[in-house]
């Protein structure tokens, strides 16, 4: 393999959905499952199409309690195309597939530079003999509504007919994610089919609650020679057309599906069938969609590409792949999140948590466009926000820990524990610190473009509701003289109550506290620097009392973060929990990742234990560096040095289960800086979890797109110590053997391509030529000003 292909060799009904996740092929608008095009959903196999945005909420009854979940639907299979030899005799033998017909041989190859998966495989006819299959799959970059496939089957020694049929197929489920089977699942309604002109299907539905409308049309073609007979046949929620084609030794019979996709959710459209009709009836022939889609992806390419030598790299490459896949610039034109499973599956039924942490790092600095629409996501729903703070009885804005298609809490109510089949309650909802990140991806979305129009705007709006928010959350203590801010989740997720506890939530989350430290910093900072007339009209439009300030500087210099044994302490009590015998139940089971499940099914809690899923404490040093953190520290009276950070870090080394893919890469990061030498079997986590599925079963539910995205921001961010803060790029490179070069492009601040390149201990910032003004480059040791045009290398100290 190259580094910019994938390959998988061989049939393996086990691997099939881990490999159809990772070879999912998507434009930001859309995307399409790896699966074989023949397939159709079971425990085998699982094509799936999925639309940004695309929601639909239903009614199921669960463990006796009635729920409601909204999911990302999967959208009629446009995919679907199977074929079988016609005889002499008028007989036709089966419709191929590796599960009933074992082939010669079967690869997928997935070109990164492309963007196309090719499937390649032989099989042998009892009558016909060998014959050879090339299949070429597209979901196009260039328009983001078109879709393609071509076919090629080859005899070597027989003549006879092919018969393809080319389906459209509406009588499709949710069905992606096993522990999700009890729930209702069907999603699409009203589904209608026909055929238009002599060779294209189309069909229409509608999801039965949301009531988006979704028009599809396919267009299947013979290439080179006519087809001997063509039959279009709609029927109730399925649309088939059957073609047979000539086929003879070097005279191959090369068939083209062309599929245009469109929703009642898009813009300057009368109806979404009569839209893909017009599309699929205009598009360009397979050859020429191949040439604008790569010509596409080379653009992309060229601003997003991160050069790192060896495997590492080739991993980087496909989690960079899967992002620009989900997010593309196509996404600055939608109404839509970050999925925290990308558009590959339907675990977390498609929902939007706070994985744009971990993903706007990365975009900021290379589609700042793209950043600005998914925050202008969440101020669509700033209206929602503000009222669930109502309702909980505070000020501000209270965002939810699971957002869909308006904004309102999607969390579940109940989740499935598949060890001992039990249904328990979810408290997640509790993680609070959703709002938090949404300010800090403001903030360094701000800081990196140097939108400051966004943020004196939206992105205040956002800010200053938020830390309204944790300033009325905050009660004061008299005992302790600090305030404290009481019955929230951390990032850990494990330990969502007291042992024994009536009601669920935590006190004095350290992660919480500190971060609701940072936004009511900023924001009060944000205060001062806006424009008098600005800040009148920004306090009349949210209804902001200047009054309330002073609280907002009082609690950000007096909330409490709890310790205990000269380490910072995860939440109030952590250190009063019972440990563990990590060695025993490592000994035990093959993998104690999600050890709430295992102690859960043994009739154990994981609240009462010393025992995190992942990084908590430790996302402190994820998100600030180091000099950051002591002064937040500092800000409440709290001296966090050098010593303290490195006990507390190795404190939680001991005790942290890594059940999240976030996690590995969290604590790849902090120990990048912090303990260099055990940094490397991290990143290699971080990097192996999907390609992997170190989860044991998750990949084939979707990708972790926040992972993906974080071991680039780890090459971007971890590496190099970068910083956009008070006008200049700020960098503190640190020494990490295993990834000793590497290079990358930015967008900052109207510089487009700024390249940062990392070699022989030596780092090189070029800035292109252009009109803008100089960069600002700040180093622990030194300042440099890069012109436009110039190439600045500074010689790195070894250590």
């Amino acid at each position: 393999m190259s580094e910019w292909t994938w390959e998988y060799e061989g049939y393996d009904p086990a691997d099939e959905r881990l490999r159809e996740s990772l070879c999912t092929l998507g434009n930001g608008y859309f995307a399409t499952r790896g699966a074989i095009p023949e397939s159709r959903a079971g425990l085998v196999h699982y094509p799936a199409t999925y639309a940004a945005g695309v929601y639909n909420r239903l009614e199921s009854t669960v463990a006796g309690r009635r729920v409601v979940n909204e999911d990302l639907v999967n959208l009629p299979n446009w995919l679907l195309l199977r074929f079988r030899l016609r005889f002499a005799d008028g007989s036709t033998g089966p419709w191929f597939s590796p599960d009933t017909r074992q082939p010669l041989d079967h690869r997928h190859t997935l070109d990164l530079r492309r963007a196309t998966l090719t499937r390649t495989f032989r099989f042998r006819d009892d009558e016909a003999g060998v014959l050879s299959v090339e299949q070429v799959r597209l979901v196009h970059m260039g328009d983001p509504h078109l879709a393609a496939l071509r076919t090629v089957v080859t005899a070597e020694e027989w003549s006879g007919g092919l018969e393809v049929e080319s389906v459209l197929d509406g009588d499709v489920i949710n069905s992606n994610v096993h522990r999700y089977r009890s729930l209702n699942r069907r999603h699409l309604v009203r589904v209608r089919t026909g055929a238009f002109a002599t060779d294209v299907l189309w069909l229409s539905c509608r999801t039965s609650t949301s009531d988006i409308g979704i028009g599809m049309a396919a267009r299947t073609a013979c290439v080179g020679q006519p087809p001997t007979s063509s039959e279009l046949r709609p029927s109730q929620r399925r649309a088939v057309h059957r073609l047979v084609i000539p086929v003879a030794p070097g005279r191959p019979a090369v068939v083209d599906k062309t599929v245009a996709l469109h929703t009642s959710r898009d813009t300057a459209i009368s109806d979404p069938l009569g839209a893909a009709l017009d599309q699929v009836a205009t598009a360009a022939g397979f050859p020429a969609l191949v040439d604008s889609h790569v010509a596409a992806w080379a653009r992309l390419w060229r601003g997003a590409d991160v050069q790192v030598p060896g495997e590492a790299g080739r991993v980087l490459r496909l989690h960079l792949f899967h992002v620009l896949q989900t997010l593309s610039p196509h996404t600055a034109d939608l109404d839509v999140g970050v999925p925290a499973r990308g558009l590959h599956g339907e675990a977390y039924r498609g929902h939007v948590f706070w994985d744009e942490l971990f993903v706007l790092s990365y975009l900021n600095l290379r589609l700042p466009e793209v950043s600005r629409a998914l925050l202008n996501y969440r101020h669509r729903r700033l209206p929602q926000a503000c009222r669930a703070a109502r309702a909980a009885g505070r000020a501000g804005a209270m965002y939810p820990w699971q957002s869909g298609s308006d904004g309102r809490e999607e969390t579940q109510e109940l989740h499935l524990n598949p060890r001992s089949g039990r249904w328990l309650p979810d408290n997640s909802r509790l993680q609070h610190h959703v709002g938090s990140a949404i300010a800090y991806n403001v903030w360094q979305y701000c800081e990196a473009s140097g939108d400051t129009e966004y943020l004196h705007t939206k992105g205040a709006e956002m800010l200053l509701q938020i830390a309204r928010f944790w300033a009325d959350s905050a009660e004061f203590a008299p005992g302790l003289g600090r305030y404290r801010i009481r019955g929230v989740v951390g990032p850990d997720e494990y330990h969502d109550s007291y042992p024994a506890a009536a009601q669920p939530g935590l006190d004095d989350n350290a992660y919480t506290n500190v971060t609701a430290v940072w936004v009511l910093a900023r924001a009060l900072d944000l205060v001062r620097r806006l424009p008098a007339w600005r800040r009148q009209e920004l306090f009349e439009r949210i209804e902001l009392d200047s009054g309330e300030l002073p609280k907002w500087e009082e609690v950000s210099r007096r909330l409490r973060v709890p310790f205990h044994q000269g380490v910072i302490s995860q939440f109030d009590g952590y250190g009063d929990l019972a440990e563990l015998d990590w060695d025993a139940y490592r000994t035990h089971y093959d993998s104690i990742r999600r050890l709430d499940r295992i102690l859960e099914a043994e009739g154990d809690s994981v609240n009462r234990y010393q025992a995190s899923k992942q990084a908590d404490v430790l996302m402190l040093g994820y998100l600030f560096s180091s000099t950051e953190l002591r002064a937040l520290f500092h800000r409440l009276g709290y001296d966090v040095d050098d010593e303290v950070w490195r006990r507390t870090v190795d404190y939680y080394l001991q005790r942290t289960s890594h059940g999240s893919t976030l996690s590995g890469l969290v604590h790849g990061l902090v120990l990048a800086r912090a303990r260099r030498a055990e940094a490397w079997s991290y990143v290699h986590e971080a990097l192996e979890a999907d390609i992997a599925d170190i989860q044991g079963g998750t990949t084939g539910e979707g990708i972790h797109l926040g992972a993906m995205a974080g071991t680039l921001d780890l090459v971007q961010r971890g590496l190099t110590g970068l910083e956009t803060r008070e006008d200049a790029l700020w960098l503190d490179p640190v020494p990490l053997p295993a990834l000793s070069e590497y290079g990358f492009s930015l967008r900052y601040r109207g510089h487009w391509g700024v390249g940062v390149r990392r070699r022989s201990g030596q780092l090189e910032i070029r800035v292109p030529d252009s009109e803008e003004s100089p960069i600002r480059v700040v180093l622990a040791d030194r300042a440099v000003t890069v012109a436009p045009g110039e190439t600045c290398t500074l010689v790195l100290p070894e250590s």
